[in-house]
């Protein structure tokens, strides 16, 4: 495929048909993947490519209860998972309600995934040039989440698909000790790969001018 058509297509799947992925194809989507950049060239990810159905299943339980606070922060009027603002529900009460909906079914039937891949990164190698600023620290990701999009456009070329979560970063302890990870190997993203039963060809997105300003935050968008 062209790389504009699959950086323009690559969707998030979340339903997938039975069809397996194949070892040889998983292996040329991170062959793909493992040239993405990132900080020093010191390639600190480490991915676990889950095909167990009680492992996947058991990642899938990790995930009901940071869905469940993300329904009851919604139901509140609160941007989920934020980090500015101090919630006003109570998290941990929030992530024991059953009664709160799981937004996406594919966390309560994770186990039928074709492949979930867990993608960590070792914080021993990693820059993390904001970590004195007084927020939530983003910048280690620049070492990562290059990777993790680049495998999910090369799943695209292959004709399948899957979609970027990193709801299990919530849950970092228990799948740390499910998977065998060090304590300094950071929960990044999973992404969850199949065949899409429709592949979407256009995508909704903000348009540049609402993004890219010329010279300061508040200068004029840029045009064509």
């Amino acid at each position: 495929m062209d790389f504009v058509d699959v950086a323009k297509t690559t969707f998030a799947a979340r339903e997938f048909t039975d069809e397996p992925v194949p070892d040889d194809v998983l292996y040329r989507i991170f062959d793909t993947a493992r040239f993405a950049p990132n900080g020093g060239n010191r390639q600190g990810w480490k991915v676990v490519a889950v095909r167990d159905r009680e492992t996947k299943k058991a990642l899938g339980e990790l995930c009901l209860g940071p869905m469940r606070v993300a329904a009851a922060q919604t139901r509140a009027g609160e941007v989920y998972w934020q980090s500015v603002t101090p919630s006003s529900i109570n998290i941990a009460d929030a992530a024991l309600d059953e009664s709160l909906p799981i937004a996406i079914p594919m966390f309560e039937h994770l186990e039928d995934v074709p492949v979930v891949c867990i993608i960590a990164v070792d914080l021993k190698v990693v820059a993390s040039m904001d970590q004195f600023l007084d927020r939530v620290g983003v910048v280690s990701g620049a070492s990562i989440y290059p990777m993790a999009w680049s495998a999910l456009m090369a799943a695209r070329n292959e004709g399948f698909g899957g979609t970027l979560t990193t709801l299990l970063a919530a849950q970092e302890p228990a799948v740390q000790q499910l998977l065998g990870l060090e304590s300094h190997e950071a929960v990044s993203a999973m992404l969850t790969i199949g065949r899409p039963p429709k592949q979407l060809s256009k995508l909704s997105r903000k348009p540049v001018e609402e993004f890219v300003f010329v010279d300061h935050a508040k200068g004029k968008p840029l045009t064509s």
